[in-house]
């Protein structure tokens, strides 16, 4: 679509290039004609060409100006696609409307930001579908216990379930990344679903222990958790961090004065 366009490498830009995976990747999401999409970083549009086909409303957020005005060159006079040129880590996607369908192949560089800062617009927000780094997929969805689990997955999984669907080999990518790519959904919790109290608090925990994970929790959380309030939660204190469900350390964020002070 951007002819001579190469790919830049600030940008994290890895294009997308397989027909079979793009078809695989709009299958399911399965936009319906009603639906208001987004797509973050379009690129050269071979997810957008083909959102655009099933839906009347796609906005689409690019960062590239050059292909930023080669998307706008593709659409133009095409009502249903809207190119905002801007910088999806500082996006309103509240201005979109309700009910958002969000989806792209993310730049690997800012994949954990972004969905930190998509968390803001949870509530405008009924699904997202993208494509990320493999070994960040396996984080968001990593179950306790395994090596995978960890503050990644207890900060979004208070707030998003996510599933990981498929993954997608370098071969599907021009540049092709050195690393295996998978596609994952997620949606966010229904309202009272989790009852946190103080995000940040719970960064602050979960910060602190996954820094000293090989530590039992009597130690890991010194200072912050007296080894009484652990057991008042029913955890045990010679428990390691990625040993501690999701619910356990809501709990433990939610205790009162459990800063220390």
């Amino acid at each position: 679509m951007t002819e001579g366009h190469r790919a830049r490498k600030r940008f994290g830009q890895h294009f997308l290039v397989d027909g079979d995976i793009v078809a695989r990747i709009v299958d399911t999401i399965a936009p319906a004609q009603d639906d208001t999409l987004v797509e973050i970083g379009p690129g050269q549009g071979a997810i957008t060409v083909a959102l655009a086909a099933r839906s009347r409303a796609l906005h689409v957020i690019e960062l590239d100006r050059d292909l930023a005005a080669g998307l706008r060159r593709r659409f133009q006079g095409d009502g249903r696609v809207t190119v905002h040129e801007a910088d999806a880590l500082r996006f309103d996607f509240a201005k979109l409307g309700p009910n958002l369908r969000i989806a792209g192949n993310l730049p690997y560089n800012i994949s954990t930001p972004l969905l930190f800062h998509l968390l803001d617009y949870r509530a405008q927000i009924r699904d997202m579908h993208f494509m990320l780094q493999k070994e960040v997929v396996d984080r968001i969805t990593a179950i306790p216990g395994s090596k995978a689990y960890g503050r990644l997955t207890i900060m979004l999984g208070c707030f998003l379930q996510s599933e990981h669907l498929f993954d997608v080999g370098p071969q599907a990518f021009q540049p092709p990344p050195k690393v295996v790519s998978s596609v994952l959904r997620m949606r966010p919790h229904a309202a009272g679903t989790v009852d946190l109290k103080d995000p940040q608090q719970l960064s602050r925990l979960v910060t602190q222990a996954f820094s000293k994970r090989r530590k039992t929790l009597r130690n890991a959380l010194k200072g912050l958790i007296p080894e009484d309030q652990l057991r008042y939660c029913g955890i045990d204190p010679g428990a390691r961090p990625e040993q501690i469900a999701i619910s356990e350390w809501v709990a433990l964020s939610n205790l009162p004065h459990s800063d220390g002070r």
